[in-house]
């Protein structure tokens, strides 16, 4: 996923550098099959006497307007420093030729192969191509990896996933992970719809944009008729072939992003060489990223392509295998615009400096002692979950937990004492439970959540399982009513220091509205107090080379294309609670604004609206509606696109409706409805 970056995130500007570079707009890159990708490359002046090599940035999110400004920042930071950057627009995106039937699809992968044919093959390039990319192009950088390239020597990721069922914006713990699902869906749906610019490909614009209108699908029905880790979701997760990736990867996340959990799997199980980094950040390159400490990332991106594209040797590879910044205790807020905290270092991955410790649960208490005989009801409140914030944060005002003690009357909650020590906890906490279910398809959502002496509670963690899926996400089963499981909830990764004096809170629901599509039937758990129902924590000692890791330099980027502010952002995010009907909703407005670019006369802006509503004790009231609107032309050439997506539910199957209306000037050139109702399956 991406956003433009913010106007007030811009760091130190920096306007020379070791070479002078040339930019070449609109190049582009042929296609075995006839089509034809656009591409903007950044070189080196003299990168045709003085071969360089290249580093490709790989995405569907249209180089010439909407990513303009974020790429004007790293591209020609690494031209100046010696390098070929290189930003291709992925086939059916912003100019490039052809259609965008999905994500991550096997096409893609192949065209990104001949990108690097084509470019291992220019005149001003060694040979050697490295990949790097946030969200989409970090995914499709580790997949692209995994087909061997002989030309692509390493890549970073950031805030990527291996594993795009269990760990993406579509299903979490084999639930439907309803705040994402049909955003994401609808997000890409008003995207892919955009035109290809007309200065750029000719009067063959309209025609390609109507066929784009006409023949783009809506994501979310392929997506939800998966709803099982099945071949469709095991192709371009890379978890599944680990081995098939033999070139170096450094893996890069926040601990507010939606995807740290994957820097552990990747340093775990990629090639040695390879590296991780994890700060406070959201979802965003950590140069630019929220909440602070934001880093000089570009200067470690040049330490990795310089060790591992062009041989000098960095002292990259003597540096610690994994940094992490442990975050101090804070009290809770929906955002942050720092955390206080500390760099810490681990030279392997499991981290000899982490080990396990258990509290046991038992009536509204954590000990560190089980004890057993206790039977303990759960209940259904199907508005639990309303102050969780979003999923994947992308540094937005409001995106974040609020108080939990909003929620913890709606579920559980098991208090610990106050610790008489501070504690750092780096990785996954696990919940492991003995319970039984009233009904055969239930859920079990766990919070973990920091109290401090004056009775704020922030949450740090947070997980959630379909117990229909305990045993596994491609083959579920029903529970059997009545009948006690054992199971285990992996909770997200944190890097966390709980102060002395505060206490630790595990909050238990069978809800968790809108991170959870609820239940078809509201749901009683029971849970069994004894050894087998617990909470094991990942505590870290710290390590000597905690004292001098973490010296990173100050943020530092190019210099960024000028831009004019036509409309100014503008962020709403509200629980409203209707009374009389007892409706609960969340509605998220976001207006990303509007900006005109002048080096190319294109004006462009976007406004988003979502609604997340549930009834009391009525799981089939849940529906989700997003609404975008999105502009984008320049003098005489204008266009506007207007979508509006839905998902509900009944016991038996989810009903899909999606409307796309467009304009060229104020006349509408198109108009259509998607409506389908795709069966339930074991959620």
């Amino acid at each position: 996923m991406v956003f433009n970056i913010k106007d007030s995130k811009e760091r130190r500007i920096k306007r020379e550098f070791p070479f002078k570079i040339k930019k070449r707009e609109h190049v582009w890159i042929p296609m075995s099959d006839g089509k034809k990708l656009a591409a903007t490359i950044w070189l080196p002046e003299d990168a045709e006497d003085n071969p360089v090599p290249a580093i490709l940035e790989y995405i569907p999110y249209r180089k010439n307007d909407f990513t303009a400004i974020r790429d004007s920042i790293r591209h020609p930071y690494f031209a100046g420093h010696g390098y070929a950057s290189v930003r291709v627009d992925i086939r059916g995106s912003g100019d490039s030729d052809g259609i965008l039937l999905d994500e991550y699809l096997k096409q893609e992968q192949d065209d990104a192969l001949e990108v690097l044919d084509w470019l291992a093959a220019q005149p001003w390039c060694t040979g050697s191509v490295g990949m790097i990319g946030k969200s989409w192009g970090g995914f499709n950088s580790l997949q692209v990896a995994a087909r061997q390239h002989p030309a692509l020597k390493s890549i970073i990721t950031l805030c990527s996933t291996d594993d795009r069922y269990s760990d993406d914006v579509h299903y979490r713990g084999g639930n439907v992970l309803a705040s994402d699902m049909l955003w994401w869906a609808s997000t890409m749906f008003a995207y892919n719809a955009r035109p290809q610019d007309p200065d750029v490909v000719g009067k063959s614009w309209r025609e390609n944009w109507l066929e784009r209108l006409e023949h783009t699908p809506p994501f979310v029905e392929e997506w939800l008729r998966h709803q099982r880790r099945d071949d469709y979701w095991k192709h371009g997760s890379v978890c599944e072939d680990f081995s098939a990736i033999n070139i170096p990867v450094f893996a890069v996340s926040g601990w507010q992003d939606g995807y740290t959990d994957a820097v552990f799997r990747i340093l775990e199980n990629l090639p040695e060489q390879s590296k991780g980094l994890i700060g406070p950040w959201a979802h965003e390159y950590p140069e630019v990223a929220t909440p602070e400490p934001a880093i000089g990332f570009l200067q470690e991106c040049l330490r990795w392509w310089d060790q591992w594209l062009k041989g000098k040797d960095t002292g990259i590879m003597e540096e610690p295998k994994l940094v992490t910044w442990i975050q101090d205790s804070e009290l809770p807020q929906v955002t942050y615009e720092a955390r206080p905290g500390k760099w810490v270092a681990d030279n392997t991955w499991p981290a000899q400096s982490v080990t396990d410790t258990s509290f046991w649960l038992t009536e509204e208490r954590l000990t560190k002692e089980s004890i057993t005989g206790e039977k303990i009801e759960i209940p259904s409140v199907q508005q639990h979950g309303l102050y969780a914030g979003v999923f994947c944060p992308f540094g937005q005002p409001g995106d974040l937990p609020g108080d939990q003690r909003l929620e913890n009357s709606k579920s559980v909650v098991f208090t610990s004492e106050a610790f008489e020590e501070p504690m750092e906890l780096l990785g996954h906490p696990v919940f492991h439970a003995e319970l039984s279910s009233d009904q055969e398809d239930a859920l079990l959502a766990v919070r973990l959540s920091v109290k401090a002496p004056t009775g704020e509670s922030t949450l740090i963690s947070w997980g959630m399982l379909n117990l229909t899926h305990r045993d596994s996400h491609e083959h579920p089963e029903k529970l059997v009513p009545g009948k006690k499981y054992k199971v285990a909830v992996q909770l997200d990764s944190l890097g966390q220091q709980i102060p002395k004096g505060h206490r630790l809170e595990v909050a238990v629901s069978p809800t968790y509205w809108p991170q959870a599509w609820p239940s078809p039937k509201p749901v009683t758990l029971t849970l069994y107090t004894g050894e087998e129902t617990r909470l094991t924590l990942p505590v870290r000692t710290p390590q000597e080379e905690d004292a001098v890791c973490g010296q990173f330099g100050p943020p530092e980027t190019a210099q960024v294309m000028d831009r004019e502010i036509i409309r100014k952002e503008e962020r709403n995010r509200n629980v409203v609670h209707n009374l009389i009907d007892g409706v609960w909703k969340i509605e998220d407005y976001s207006d990303e604004g509007e900006r005109r670019l002048p080096e190319n006369g294109i004006q462009y802006g976007s406004k988003n609206r979502n609604t997340f509503s549930i009834k009391k004790n009525d799981p089939l009231s849940a529906k989700v509606q997003c609404e975008w609107e999105l502009n984008l032309g320049r003098d005489h050439w204008q266009t506007t696109l207007v979508t509006y997506s839905e998902m509900t539910s009944d016991e038996t199957n989810f009903y899909l409706i999606n409307t796309m209306t467009a304009y060229e000037k104020d006349e509408k050139v198109f108009h259509k409805t998607w409506e389908t109702a795709i069966p339930r399956d074991h959620v």
